[in-house]
């Protein structure tokens, strides 16, 4: 499934998530990247998507 970008200005988000994790530990980075996922989860709040995003990131190459 190739993944279709709902919001305009993915750039920014890119760098807004390379500014948040700038200075984390791995340790650190682990657990915020946590939170934003459970933040993100929250906001969608639909299982059928959360759960097409989980067999997404499943089958993204390594």
């Amino acid at each position: 499934m190739k993944p279709h970008l709902n919001f305009q200005d993915a750039d920014a988000f890119y760098e807004q998530l390379l500014d948040a994790h700038e200075g984390l530990s791995r340790e650190d980075a682990e657990l915020f990247n946590a939170r934003l996922i459970l933040l993100l989860a929250n906001q969608i709040g639909d299982a059928g998507v959360l759960k097409a995003c989980i067999d997404a990131a499943a089958q993204a190459p390594r």
